[in-house]
């Protein structure tokens, strides 16, 4: 690991005003990335701006016929709020199934979406739910959020703040994980708005995304049925030795049926 200055601030203004201008700083969330990053020296930083102390990024409220979650809220806190298991029983369940108790007790939110990884499972709710990441700049449509493999719409200094999740008829994920990490080999979201219907898959490529050809065929019959006969072509999927793409393409209907059959499709 690399020297680096650690920064604790108390408020989201000081921790703005440690970014600014400071092109050599990183943020520290739950750290499940960045702190195995910088032990191997993957990654250097002049100061690492701890967010952990920020007490206005956590938590979890009803907006109207949204449900909004701080950036900073853990895993593990998803999982278990009796709010989120009312309104949004679905994004509890895939914050349960997130890594380990370790995971899931120190991971958040907004650092699982500011990292992107392509078999995180958040960015598939995220997604899913036509939800809004709203940051201390700006608020970012999630169709517009995720670019890339560890690549989003974040700008140099920009912190996630907390995201906007609509509140659907009904939504659910399925995901197949790997055994020691539990990150998705395939995982897919599937939710029904009442207007709309949307697909995303993660895992899969190499960053989530939606499947529109599922979603046109759900909007017309919300059912695992409607979907037979799609298939999934593997020449933009990811091929390691985790999955081939192959494998992967076989994977995500099957998770979408056993979303839709979770969702009540």
């Amino acid at each position: 690991m690399y020297d680096f200055n650690y920064r604790r601030p108390d408020t989201l203004d000081e921790a703005s005003e440690l970014l600014r201008d400071n092109e050599f700083a990183l943020l520290l969330a739950g750290g499940m990335t960045l702190l195995p990053t910088l032990k191997m020296r993957l990654a250097q930083a002049d100061d690492v701006v701890d967010l952990n102390g920020i007490g206005e990024l956590a938590g979890i409220c009803e907006d109207g016929d949204s449900l909004v979650v701080g950036a900073m809220t853990r895993h593990a806190d998803v999982a278990a709020s009796a709010r989120v298991a009312r309104q949004l029983p679905a994004l509890a369940a895939l914050a349960g199934e997130i890594g380990d108790p370790q995971v899931r007790n120190r991971g958040t939110l907004g650092g699982s979406l500011a990292n992107n990884d392509p078999s995180a499972d958040y960015p598939a709710a995220v997604l899913g739910l036509n939800a809004t990441v709203v940051t201390t700049r700006r608020e970012i449509a999630a169709d517009d959020f995720f670019l890339g493999m560890f690549e989003t719409a974040l700008e140099p200094g920009e912190i996630i703040r907390f995201v906007r999740f609509p509140i659907p008829a009904r939504a659910a994920y399925a995901k197949f994980p790997n055994p020691a990490s539990r990150y998705a080999v395939v995982g897919v979201f599937v939710a029904d708005t009442g207007a709309d219907v949307r697909v995303a898959v993660t895992g899969a490529a190499s960053t989530v995304y939606r499947h529109l050809e599922m979603e046109r065929a759900l909007s017309g019959s919300f059912s695992a049925d409607a979907i037979d006969g799609i298939t999934i072509d593997p020449a933009d999927l990811n091929d390691d030795l985790h999955a081939s793409a192959e494998y992967r393409a076989a994977l995500v209907p099957v998770m979408a049926r056993r979303a839709l059959a979770r969702a009540g499709g």
